[in-house]
């Protein structure tokens, strides 16, 4: 699979994840400011990708990519002769034959879904085409996980080639873009084409906050709310525990004392950040707040952060 699929694709691949397309993207972000350049992202969504994927589309794909024969008779039996129903109120309706989607939860979807997507990019012949962002020799106009696209250009008018080719190949094999969903980031408003997606000047890219000029400081805020969000239920729900218990068996349980679950949310995609001295003192209070939260420790009681710590 790994030799078929190109580096563009990271999900669901072996020591490849969310963080490394995070990464990419604002490495190309910077270098983009560094030169000079602008640059236009398309962040693609399909409606319901995973439940479109055409079963004989999909065999197809399978043949053209190089799979061999004995392997893609076993997936046609494991997907032949699936039937479904709908129950309305005390009745179901006629059975039907399922010909489109993979199976939900197994490991195979994963990797069928890939070659899929990428028989997609093979015949919009992304790799061929001269736009995109040169770096290091090597032109990158697309990056991706699972069914989650981006497409990058220099100008707006690259990008709308770009956007057209993969929209048209995607709807021959039964994949539709989302309009709703799709999101275009750029330097300025797009002016010379009537666009099938919404302007925006962030976007929440694979659960991290990518700006169109690679501050990362409105991330860092982002990630430090909502790691007080999760502190906030998580201390909570055990506190009541603990209470619950120490009142019925006449114990005094210790107070739990970890603000792992908080920094976990807080520290996702860190390794993109830029720290100033402002983004460091928020996340030194950040660390303070879980502290006396969950050593019960108010503010009013006097405490220094040394003794807290």
């Amino acid at each position: 699979m790994n030799c078929e699929i190109p580096d563009d694709q990271a999900g669901f691949r072996k020591v490849r994840g969310t963080r490394d397309q995070i990464a990419n993207i604002c490495w190309i972000i910077e270098k983009a400011r560094e030169f000079q350049k602008n640059i236009y992202f398309c962040f693609i969504d399909y409606a319901k990708a995973f439940d479109c994927v055409d079963h004989n589309k999909l065999w197809k794909i399978l043949k053209e990519m190089g799979i061999p024969d004995h392997l893609t008779c076993l997936l046609r039996y494991l997907y032949a002769g699936q039937e479904a129903t709908v129950r309305t109120g005390h009745e179901t309706a006629d059975w039907f034959q399922i010909g489109k989607g993979v199976r939900q939860g197994c490991i195979l979807s994963l990797c069928l879904f890939n070659f899929y997507a990428e028989y997609i990019m093979r015949n919009a012949r992304l790799e061929e085409a001269q736009t995109g962002i040169k770096i290091a020799g090597r032109n990158i106009n697309n990056l991706r996980y699972a069914d989650d696209t981006t497409l990058m250009a220099e100008s707006e008018e690259e990008l709308k080639n770009l956007l057209m080719k993969v929209k048209e190949e995607s709807e021959k094999v039964g994949l539709k873009l989302s309009i709703q969903k799709t999101k275009i980031m750029a330097p300025g408003p797009i002016t010379s084409w009537q666009i099938d997606g919404e302007t925006v000047a962030d976007f929440i890219f694979l659960g991290s906050k990518i700006t169109a000029d690679g501050d990362c400081s409105h991330e860092i805020k982002r990630r430090l709310l909502l790691a007080r969000k999760v502190m906030t239920n998580l201390n909570s729900i055990l506190m009541r525990w603990l209470d619950g218990i120490n009142n019925s068996m006449g114990m005094s349980l210790s107070k739990p004392q970890d603000q792992g679950h908080g920094f976990s949310v807080v520290m996702y995609g860190c390794e993109n950040w830029t720290i100033q001295k402002a983004e460091h003192r928020r996340i030194d209070a950040f660390e303070l707040w879980c502290w006396r939260r969950l050593l019960r420790v108010p503010w009013t009681a006097r405490r220094s952060n040394q003794s807290i710590l």
